[in-house]
Formats: C-alpha cells, structure tokens, sequence
C-alpha cells in the first residue's frame, strides 16, 4: 500500500505521467524550467506581501487591502506567461503543443501550491506579523465580522490552507488561457 505522505514530488509526478498520459517518466532535466519559475513565483510573492506592508495596506491603510490585493493577479499572471514562454523556446525548442504547455502548466502549479505554504508562513510570521491583529479589528470594527468569525479567518493555518487550495485553482485556470496564446500553430 502507498502512503501519500511517504511520496515525494518526483514520485508524483512520475505516476502522474505514466498513468494520465502515458508518458515516460519525468527527470529533473524535464521539469527544470518549471522549478526556477516556481521558485521566481513564491519570491514574487513574498514581495508582493512587502509591498503591501510597506504602502500601509496590513496597517493604516488595511481598509483598501481587499482592493488592492487582487492587483497580485497582474505579476502572478506575467510569470506564468514567461515561464510557459521558457519552456517552448527552451525544453520545446520553440514548438510546443497545447498539450505540452498545459502538462507544463499543470506542473508549474503543483509546485507553487507545494510552496504556498511555506510562502505564506513565512510572510505572515516575519514580514508582517501584525497583519491579523490589524484586519481582525477592522473587520470587527467595521461589523463585517464578529470577533470569533475573525480569529478564524485571520490566522495562519487557515490563510496557509487557502493558498494551498487558490494556487493550483488558478495555476490551471491561467495555464488553460496563456497555452491557447502560447501553442505552436499547425502547419
């Protein structure tokens, strides 16, 4: 029997490729492009949470948060179209599927969500660990929120638990959209 917990990345991936699409295995040389971006991505990210914490948006400005956070969508989409583009010119040499570039998007968003986690920890608990306490009293302030409806929102776990399950949601979403821009037209 397998343990979920005991399968690694690579494993999944491996059964991923030769059971969905019948496909060799993957290598690390295969799955390269989608790594470095995966990693451009979660440093994005942890940049973006500075650049709200330093224009005031997880504190005296916290009200216009949920305004401009979803600005976020801008760079995380700019990525997923350089790395889709990195990865026909560079693994494809310039000629790449539909199917190629979705399997490649698909990828890129299961290591994202697989460091979302650790991304998310450590912007709430070192960039900005007053962010919470900030947006529990605003939201109960307010009365968007009681007090306890808040405290279980505004946590680490749960936001931790929402990056987990937003990442590859959008991953494949946004993967769907750039691939039909990015494929090779037949000939």
């Amino acid at each position: 029997m397998i343990h979920i917990q005991s399968l690694t990345l690579f494993t999944i991936l491996n059964l991923y490729f030769k059971f969905i699409f019948n496909r060799k295995p993957t290598t690390m040389k295969s799955i390269k492009v989608e790594l470095k971006w995966a990693i451009i991505f979660t440093i994005m990210s942890m940049l973006w949470i500075m650049l709200e914490k330093l224009t005031g948006l997880h504190d005296e400005n916290i009200e216009q948060h949920p305004i401009y956070t979803n600005m976020y969508a801008i760079p995380a989409i700019i990525i997923f179209i350089l790395a889709l583009k990195d990865k026909k010119k560079n693994f494809f040499q310039g000629h790449a599927s539909y199917k190629h570039l979705f399997i490649s998007g698909l990828i890129l968003s299961l290591m994202i969500a697989l460091l979302a986690p650790l991304s998310t920890y450590v912007s709430v608990e070192f960039i900005t660990p007053e962010y919470f306490d900030n947006a529990i009293k605003m939201s109960v302030e307010q009365n968007m929120m009681e007090q306890i409806e808040a405290e279980e929102y505004f946590n680490t776990s749960n936001y931790m638990f929402q990056n987990l399950m937003f990442a590859p949601i959008m991953g494949i979403v946004t993967t769907l959209v750039v691939s039909i821009f990015l494929r090779s037209k037949s000939k």
